[in-house]
């Protein structure tokens, strides 16, 4: 945010047109204004456009995209720097996306939540044609947005999440009918949906028939692990709408949470803009090239009104700037084009290295922990069974006489000190779970272990 000293958020809507203006702070940013515009009246000039103020108190202007118009996509990477994950969507965009890659502009988001070493990361997908107009609605009203944001982005980082569940946003989705649901299962978002409200008389039949196909899709994805809990983020006025249905369709007690507020939701946005690097963004390049070079000329136009007596000096000036930038631009392109082959060949090597490696790792592993456990297991106990799943999980079970449970405890911790090539052979053992059956004549014993799998170079 240091770089950034206003911030003007700009919310366009059936009935107008509103912005608010914020003023960075060291932990965010404080409201300072709000405007709002009807029918054809425009917004202060002084508000949204930008002037020489701009050259020492830079000023970020933020237009929020119709929530209708972008698709939404969750998906789940390997841990990584911002770059490899911008890469590795990009690999998979064709499979994301609903629409030809050549058609769209896209975005991602990050959430601070991981589990199991993979991240999660929010997909955003439009349509390059519905962009471009709605640039055009903007650029006719005087606004030159520098980043396209989506609010609900903001709205669905800033609930509260209580455990899991389905959270339902009516107001994210674009309006009263429609609603963007979102499934929270083990602390992690797994995914992102749309459901409507039809009119008429079968709302709760229809409402519980669409999250029961959200239900039964994350069944056969493997997140959701049990009966989801229903929260409603809505106003009192749009809460109105969904509750009887979803309570009525469902059966099941429905939680209204709160959203944020417009300014403290434009706020959010603000604060996260002015932190999110330059690319990717759903402002197309060229148009922020073409805004870029307009405050340019704008800011030569006032100068040459002032220095009229220099106005061939700075004409002559001008131009080769102009020259100069395009010159550099050309240049730069042409390294970026010519980078672009190796750098995805780079990620596609590693990808494979990293393939090859986990095959490397695992080719032996099962062999050296069916070694390990003849080697340990003392002659009163028997083993009935092993299980080596996914790669990193051996299950041992069977069978000791009712009084060797030294014997159990002590082939558990010898379990957990076995080495191969003199690096423990597992990270974890759990501890036996031994039970005596009925007769006291033996008992059955069982544990776990996890493979200790080095990590990735």
């Amino acid at each position: 945010m240091a770089r950034w000293h206003f911030c003007n958020v700009l919310q366009v809507g059936a009935e107008g047109r509103r912005v608010w203006q914020f003023d960075a702070r060291r932990d965010g940013f404080v409201l300072k204004e709000e405007q709002s515009a009807q029918g054809d009246q425009l917004l202060p000039a002084n508000l949204i456009r930008k002037n020489w103020r701009s050259l020492w108190q830079p000023k970020l202007n933020v237009a929020w995209l119709p929530p209708e118009q972008v698709f939404l996509r969750v998906a789940h990477f390997p841990q990584s720097t911002f770059e490899e994950t911008l890469a590795m969507v990009e690999l998979q965009l064709e499979k994301l996306s609903p629409l030809p890659v050549t058609h769209i502009v896209w975005s991602i988001h990050t959430l601070p939540q991981t589990a199991e070493g993979l991240q999660t990361v929010i997909v955003m997908i439009v349509a390059r044609e519905l962009v471009e107009e709605f640039l055009g609605k903007l650029e006719g009203r005087g606004y030159l947005a520098d980043r396209l944001e989506l609010a609900a982005l903001d709205q669905l980082q800033n609930t509260t999440i209580t455990g899991d569940g389905a959270w339902i946003y009516p107001e994210a989705a674009g309006g009263l009918n429609t609603a963007l649901v979102a499934w929270w299962y083990g602390g992690t978002l797994q995914h992102l949906g749309l459901i409507s409200l039809p009119l008429g008389q079968n709302r709760a039949a229809a409402v519980r028939e669409q999250l029961t196909q959200m239900a039964w899709a994350g069944e056969l994805e493997g997140w959701l692990t049990g009966s989801p809990r229903l929260h409603l983020v809505a106003s009192t006025a749009i809460a109105a709408e969904w509750q009887s249905a979803l309570r009525d369709g469902l059966g099941e007690p429905l939680e209204v949470v709160a959203p944020l507020p417009p300014p403290e939701l434009a706020a959010a946005t603000a604060k996260r803009a002015a932190q999110a690097p330059v690319k990717p963004n759903l402002l197309p390049a060229e148009f922020a090239a073409r805004y870029q070079q307009q405050f340019v000329d704008r800011l030569w136009m006032r100068g040459l009104g002032t220095v009229l007596g220099l106005y061939v000096v700075g004409v002559l000036i001008y131009l080769a700037a102009v020259k100069v930038l395009e010159f550099r631009t050309r240049s730069v392109e042409k390294d970026v084009a010519s980078l672009g082959p190796d750098y995805t060949n780079t990620m596609q090597l590693k990808a494979r290295y990293e393939v090859l490696r986990d095959r490397q790792e695992l080719k032996f592993a099962a062999l050296d922990c069916w070694k390990i456990t003849a080697e340990l297991l003392p002659q009163d106990m028997t083993l009935q069974g092993l299980d080596f799943k996914d790669g990193k999980k051996l299950t041992l079970n069977g069978t000791a006489p009712a009084d060797q449970v030294t014997q159990v405890f002590d082939f558990n911790d010898a379990m957990r000190k076995a080495k191969v090539n003199d690096q423990p052979l597992f990270s974890k053992v759990e501890p036996p779970n031994p039970r005596k059956d009925p007769n006291n004549a033996t008992l059955s014993w069982n544990f776990s272990c996890e493979l200790n799998r080095s990590e990735a170079p």
